[in-house]
């Protein structure tokens, strides 16, 4: 693990993209409401908070962050569901993984939840959109 033991405390932020694409089918079902195993969409916001919060154990090497906040924004497209998520921490490394890590563990509560309907999905396109705070500053992808 890296030593950060002699940087200094900063507030920090980062956002992370990735997506679902998947069937019409799965996309109805969530819509209507009838999946089998509940609300997609607030059940993978959840799981995704929730999975930014164990970054630290999940990830080997990387650094347990006292998270001052975690937000999780999923939304349904016509083949996809888009899923953002913003990680912040007064800390002393950034919050990258902690965001990356919330868009993968809600991508995968989406593939969880619709398995049944759609096999065929895919989860894909997992990347940094922006980060900032510490000593490197501030980064905003240019693809977005």
């Amino acid at each position: 693990m890296v030593d950060v033991g002699g940087k200094e405390v900063n507030e920090r932020e980062a956002v992370a993209y990735g997506e679902v694409k998947c069937g019409r089918a799965y996309l109805d079902a969530v819509k209507e409401g009838s999946v089998k195993k509940g609300h997609v969409v607030e059940v993978a916001r959840l799981a995704g908070m929730m999975g930014a919060k164990e970054t630290g154990r999940l990830v080997p090497l990387c650094h347990v962050l006292p998270l001052d906040c975690v937000e999780v924004t999923i939304e349904i497209l016509d083949d996809r569901f888009s899923i953002t998520a913003k990680a912040k921490a007064c800390a002393k490394t950034g919050v990258e993984m902690e965001a990356m890590t919330a868009v993968m563990i809600a991508g995968l509560t989406i593939y969880d939840m619709g398995k049944a309907i759609d096999r065929e999905m895919v989860i894909g396109e997992v990347k940094l959109l922006e980060k900032r705070g510490g000593k490197s500053g501030e980064y905003l992808r240019e693809d977005k």
